[in-house]
């Protein structure tokens, strides 16, 4: 806050008080960005990224290689006799992580589009139920491979399955992980970091849903709740790790490995594509969209897409009106040096996992010039399409997790996108739709009953 008086005592002087951000004032901003001025009135933006570059073009100066992707695959190869071991239902896969990817006629039919509509089950994921058990959990594992092969007492051509032994969780038990999660997040980490043997503390924001507190705290986890939003927890976990030279702190803001976990999704998707016989090129182009929050998980999977796909995939952002932080940092190019609380806007909404108020800059500056554009939905939206989809497909995902499917919509129906597809020499009829459902799996059946209702509500 900026004010014109030097003194808050009365009540003029409060009057006279001017928002400031960065030193402009908030009408400022409006002018100069339209945009903020619909975000600050919680009405659903559609942006366009003008700053588009060609894939080829950005990935040669990106900080991130494909080696590295294909280095985060072998590693989790690697750990899948461990993982099928403690995770009996990972046996079907062999050990392999790894969700469906479905055909939702039905809901294409409701939506009335002409391309075809996929949903790429994320909420199914074994062992965690969300998108968070890509990065979440391969952090985990590179972090264990680290402190495993220090020992002495593992090597890589080893059969990892060794890893479900006394002797290391003994080893493990010497180190601390620690995390700051809206809930997701900290599920992954704190199930597959306490299985290993290590000790686990996830710092939660007000949003995490109680069911999320429960489940990690029956596994060992210690949990610490935080009145405020998710940057605090994030700020707090960081700061307290610090103290401790044994205490891995898995950054969601910054981290390049949590990352590099959610990018090999696209050397997976390559193949499930593949094998339904569907041939991506230019004129027969994938567009993917992902709901975001600090950015990670979409931001990974989308740089993996646009490593393998080039210019033919083309992804979009989805977030809820009230948290539009990734939307704001790339359509005024300042990433986390703003937030959306400083417009105004309260950061509260049903979707957990993307109730974020700051995006990483480490996200917003490696995909700024391959990401298409965002969009925002209001919760009730997505609260309808959730219901939706149960009714429909009989899939029953988490309200986050919905924020997907309304840009299927705004690509076909919507005057931007359509005006997208003119400037791409796109059909609409040869577009591959695909839907990220990032989490749902592991809600209670009575917390998704309420979900299903409060949809059906919306619907009368």
């Amino acid at each position: 806050w900026a004010c014109t008086s030097s003194s808050l005592a009365s009540s003029a002087s409060v009057i006279a008080c001017v928002m400031m951000v960065l030193g402009k004032e908030i009408k400022e901003w409006k002018e100069k960005f339209p945009i903020i001025k619909k975000m600050c009135n919680l009405e659903d933006v559609f942006w366009l990224n003008e700053n588009l570059l060609s894939t080829e073009e950005v990935l040669k100066k990106s900080v991130i290689s494909f080696d590295e992707i294909v280095d985060a695959s072998e590693r989790l190869e690697r750990f899948s006799s461990y993982i099928e071991k403690v995770f009996p239902e990972t046996k079907i896969s062999k050990g392999i992580i790894e969700s469906p990817l479905v055909k939702i006629d039905k809901m294409k039919n409701l939506l009335d589009v002409e391309g075809e509509v996929y949903l790429k089950c994320d909420s199914h994921l074994p062992i965690s139920g969300s998108i968070k058990a890509r990065g979440g959990i391969y952090e985990v594992l590179k972090f264990a491979e680290d402190v495993a092969i220090k020992s002495g007492k593992l090597k890589i051509t080893d059969n990892y399955e060794i890893l479900d032994s006394e002797d290391f969780r003994k080893i493990f038990s010497q180190y601390s992980i620690a995390v700051g999660s809206t809930g997701n997040l900290g599920l992954s980490i704190g199930i597959m970091g306490a299985k290993l043997g290590f000790k686990v503390t996830v710092h939660m924001s007000v949003d995490a849903r109680q069911w999320k507190k429960d489940m990690l705290r029956s596994k060992g986890v210690n949990v610490i709740e935080y009145k405020e939003d998710y940057s605090k927890a994030v700020e707090e976990g960081r700061k307290q790790a610090s103290l401790d030279k044994n205490c891995h702190f898995i950054d969601d803001e910054n981290s390049k490995t949590l990352f590099l976990g959610y990018t090999v999704a696209a050397l997976r998707l390559k193949k499930q594509l593949e094998e339904k016989n569907i041939v991506i090129t230019k004129e027969n182009p994938l567009f993917v969209y992902l709901p975001c929050g600090v950015g990670g998980g979409p931001g990974g999977v989308m740089f993996g897409l646009k490593s393998i796909f080039g210019d033919s995939v083309h992804c979009f952002f989805a977030e809820p009106t009230h948290s539009p932080c990734m939307t704001l940092g790339l359509a005024t190019k300042l990433h986390d040096k703003i937030c959306v609380q400083d417009f105004g806007i309260d950061n509260k909404t049903a979707a957990d996992g993307l109730a974020v108020g700051r995006a990483s800059s480490f996200v917003g500056r490696c995909v700024e010039n391959i990401v298409s554009g965002s969009y925002t939905l209001s919760d009730e939206q997505m609260y309808i399409y959730l219901a939706q989809m149960a009714d429909l497909e009989n899939i029953y995902l988490e309200p986050s997790a919905l924020a997907g499917v309304k840009g299927i919509e705004l690509i076909e129906k919507d005057k931007v996108g359509e005006s997208y597809l003119k400037a791409h020499n796109i059909k609409k009829e040869n577009i591959i739709h695909i839907a990220w459902a990032t989490g749902g799996n592991m809600v209670p059946r009575d917390i998704m009953n309420e979900y299903v209702n409060k949809g059906k509500e919306l619907l009368k």
